[in-house]
């Protein structure tokens, strides 16, 4: 194989930029781990962060070095089977659930791999042919760094010695006076314009009807959940979806995930260890269920995906201003990422909304195997918008559709109530 370089400083284009900045925040926030740390898997729902590691490399070597860098050479042919994620059309792969069991390769050997992908990737980051795949790869690996945190945090949280990735101090969050921006309803425009990059489930872009509705510029608090709790709203069936109750039940749910009330007052489970409970700060942590539950014990309800994205675009008024999505409380560097109730859409928690996660009209998914990426996944989960304290900045944008199954609560998820006016 030919020799590669990268570029300079001088010599990056932005797109490059981002993918050096990408690919080096990815390894700062999984410094703070040892090999153990990097290598557990505390549910199948999760990975461990030494697999988010690889298969981010994995997504650059298969998509791109592979089938575009002649005589590019694999790293090592077996590790595509250890670190394919999803993707049938790239053949068999290890269990999901099994993914905690790679005790080999080591960190180091992964960290390996990374560094000799993203040198070889220097000569294909100028090639403008390939700038869509790249600007996907970038993408993919900065879901994955969302993921790398929530997983880790989880995996810490089941520790019973509740150690934290970080040491460091939470900032507090402000106390804020919840508001509604109102909307007149009408035809509104909703999916990605098509300026600039976005996932296919995004689009086409296309007409929905509103009926009059209003939208919290808040998010729903921790002490608001506190008196939610002390309603009775976990006790309460009525308050509750069927399957929401049964599963409730089920699993004897009785306060957001990483939540402790004892000896030393409220405290909650964050990536510095834990922590007291700031009342002021966004709920998070809790399932489509809780969501729609406490909406109906407050009197309002979840927005739709929809009413979200006109408020977010600036639709509801002529002299309204759009919402920036790189504002707010949105991951910038490596640290224990933490809500703290900012202003605006973007940033803080993912918020839930009652819109099913499935196709818009006309929508046709990406031919190959970046095709599964989004549209096989469009079955039984539900639409979240906005970022999270997690999400890497300027990831996001109004016409962004996250996606979860109903009952999945450890991601940094909230909630924005809406109401019908």
């Amino acid at each position: 194989m030919a020799s590669t370089r990268l570029r300079t400083s001088s010599e990056e284009s932005p797109l490059e930029e981002r993918f050096l900045a990408t690919r080096a925040l990815t390894e700062a926030l999984a410094a703070p781990l040892s090999e153990s740390d990097a290598t557990i898997q505390s549910m199948e729902d999760a990975s461990p962060a030494k697999w988010h590691l690889a298969h981010t490399t994995w997504f650059w070597e298969t998509f791109l070095l592979r089938d575009h860098l002649p005589d590019y050479t694999l790293h090592d042919e077996r590790w595509p089977f250890l670190f394919n994620s999803y993707y049938e059309a790239e053949g068999a792969r290890i269990g999901r659930f099994s993914r905690g069991m790679l005790s080999r390769p080591s960190v180091d050997e992964v960290l390996d791999w990374r560094a000799a992908v993203t040198q070889a990737m220097g000569e294909l980051l100028g090639d403008p042919d390939l700038a869509p795949l790249i600007e996907l790869g970038v993408a993919h690996e900065q879901q994955h760094q969302e993921l790398l945190l929530t997983d880790i945090k989880h995996a810490l949280f089941e520790n019973p010695l509740g150690p934290a990735m970080f040491d460091a101090q939470l900032p507090a969050a402000e106390a804020r006076e919840r508001g509604w921006t109102g909307h007149p309803g009408g035809i509104g425009a909703v999916g990605h314009k098509g300026e600039g990059f976005s996932f296919d489930c995004e689009g086409p872009r296309h007409r929905v009807l509103l009926e009059p509705f209003a939208l919290a510029d808040t998010l729903v608090t921790n002490a608001e959940w506190d008196a939610f709790i002390a309603d009775g709203g976990y006790e309460n069936a009525a308050l509750w979806l069927s399957d929401g109750w049964a599963w409730v039940q089920e699993n004897r749910i009785a306060a957001p995930l990483y939540w402790r009330d004892g000896d030393r007052g409220a405290e909650h489970f964050t990536l510095a260890g834990w922590q007291p409970r700031d009342p002021h700060a966004p709920v998070t942590h809790i399932s489509y269920y809780e969501a729609d539950a406490f909406a109906s014990w407050a009197g309002y309800r979840l927005p739709t995906e929809f009413e979200w994205e006109a408020v977010a675009r600036g639709q509801h008024a002529e002299e309204a201003p759009a919402h920036e999505p790189g504002e707010g409380n949105q991951l910038d560097a490596a640290g224990p990422v933490h809500p703290v109730g900012s202003a605006g859409l973007f940033g803080d928690c993912w918020q839930f909304t009652r819109s099913a996660y499935l196709p818009y009209p006309r929508f046709q998914p990406a031919e190959g195997a970046v095709g599964e990426y989004n549209g096989k996944f469009m079955s039984g989960q539900f639409v979240l918008k906005g970022a999270s304290c997690a999400t890497a900045r300027g990831h996001s944008r109004a016409s962004y559709r996250n996606f979860f199954y109903p009952h999945q609560r450890w991601q940094f998820t909230g909630l924005r109530l809406a109401k019908d006016i």
